[in-house]
């Protein structure tokens, strides 16, 4: 986002509720269940999802923006996918400390938070150049039919490591969204395409190979978040979700800074700013606002990575895939065509379709959780730190 961890039971993660241990496994998901669609619960899970949602679709914006004016280094936009870190410190020294219903019974060791800092951190980086040389050797139609592939991953890495409970509702969510982005990819211009038709195959077939590693890698990732939360942290705290988003990507962003040094491309940055179209003030804010759109985005997916599911983030994130070229079209004049609308209407259904299940769950207002509660009620009542 390493540490190779076992699935484990996790009831027992406080978020200002009363110990679910006291109760049983059975009493602690009713109560998680009716917390869970409390209208103040549904309120916070939908300013995170437009967190992600605004934060991807600005990123991306200002990244097209970045390449329209002339950047060109694909260091610097991978850096600043995690290099807006930093910028969390500010909420995370404003955020008051744990109360003592947030605080969790057992404070996780600080050397194995540092070594999951690390091993998410050398992961998200190693995630980000991935896709930034996939992206170089395949056309973006390609990439992007590639990269829909990763809600597919996410959806086994969440049944193998977090114990995801799938019910019909779920499962379509998953299937129309990954179809809506794969979509996305086939609607793509030709002139995409013409940008590495040049390629040799050799290069074409290390790109396919990359961009699957890649999605597969962002699915493993969501999932070892989860994971952590649920049986290392113990705890939804805000100031626990800052910290691991802003550990992590400063790991992150250290391999992306050796990178860029031992390509030798950060000589280029000087020029590329002074080449820019509309001035060296304008490619900081560019590249400023990248940082900051991304970091937006993270801390929206980590929170409702620890507050729902991986599975459920990835969604939200999936959701917000046809946004882009819709915006695209009234910002940089690009042709709306029938496939994007079409891929968007497939999000909004697919995405529907997930929050109906969440409907269902909280209409039935039992302990049967289809989507965030499968690890409350699977029999026992704690979990030992991984």
């Amino acid at each position: 986002m390493e540490l190779v961890i076992a699935p484990q039971q996790t009831a027992g993660i406080t978020e200002q509720e009363p110990d679910r241990d006291d109760d049983g496994p059975k009493g602690g998901a009713t109560e998680r269940s009716s917390r869970r669609h409390s209208v103040w619960w549904w309120t916070t899970v939908v300013v995170d999802m437009l967190m992600v949602i605004c934060g991807q679709t600005v990123a991306t914006l200002l990244g097209r923006l970045y390449y329209n004016s002339g950047g060109n280094s694909k260091w610097m936009v991978t850096l600043a996918v995690s290099g807006g870190a930093p910028l969390l410190a500010v909420p995370l020294l404003l955020t008051p400390p744990e109360t003592e219903e947030e605080t969790p019974r057992q404070q996780p060791a600080a050397s194995k938070m540092l070594l999951i800092y690390a091993g998410l951190g050398l992961l998200i980086g190693l995630d980000n150049l991935m896709y930034s040389y996939a992206l170089q050797y395949l056309p973006v139609s390609t990439y992007s039919l590639l990269a829909a592939t990763q809600l597919a991953f996410n959806a086994v890495t969440s049944r193998l490591i977090n114990a995801q409970r799938f019910t019909a509702l779920i499962a379509n969510s998953v299937v129309v969204l990954t179809f809506a982005a794969a979509l996305l990819g086939i609607g793509g211009s030709t002139s995409d395409d013409t940008t590495t038709t040049s390629s040799s195959s050799s290069k074409y077939a290390v790109g396919f190979a990359l961009t699957l590693a890649a999605s597969a890698a962002f699915a493993l990732i969501l999932s070892l978040f989860e994971l952590t939360f649920e049986t290392v942290i113990r705890s939804r705290a805000l100031r626990w979700v800052l910290k691991m988003q802003l550990y992590t990507n400063l790991f992150a962003s250290a391999v992306c800074v050796v990178g860029m040094f031992a390509s030798g491309e950060w000589r280029a940055i000087p020029a590329e700013m002074a080449a820019f179209q509309t001035g060296k003030a304008r490619y900081v804010a560019t590249v400023a606002g990248i940082a900051a759109a991304w970091q937006a985005a993270a801390v929206g997916t980590v929170r409702l990575v620890s507050r729902v599911s991986a599975l459920f983030a990835n969604v939200t994130a999936t959701v917000g895939l046809p946004l882009v070229p819709v915006l695209a079209v009234a910002l940089f004049g690009d042709r709306m065509s029938g496939v994007k609308a079409l891929a968007m209407l497939m999000a909004i259904w697919g995405f529907l379709s997930y929050v109906y299940q969440h409907y269902l769950d909280g209409k039935k207002g039992d302990d049967e959780c289809g989507v965030c509660a499968p690890r409350a009620g699977s029999g026992t009542t704690g979990s030992s730190p991984a």
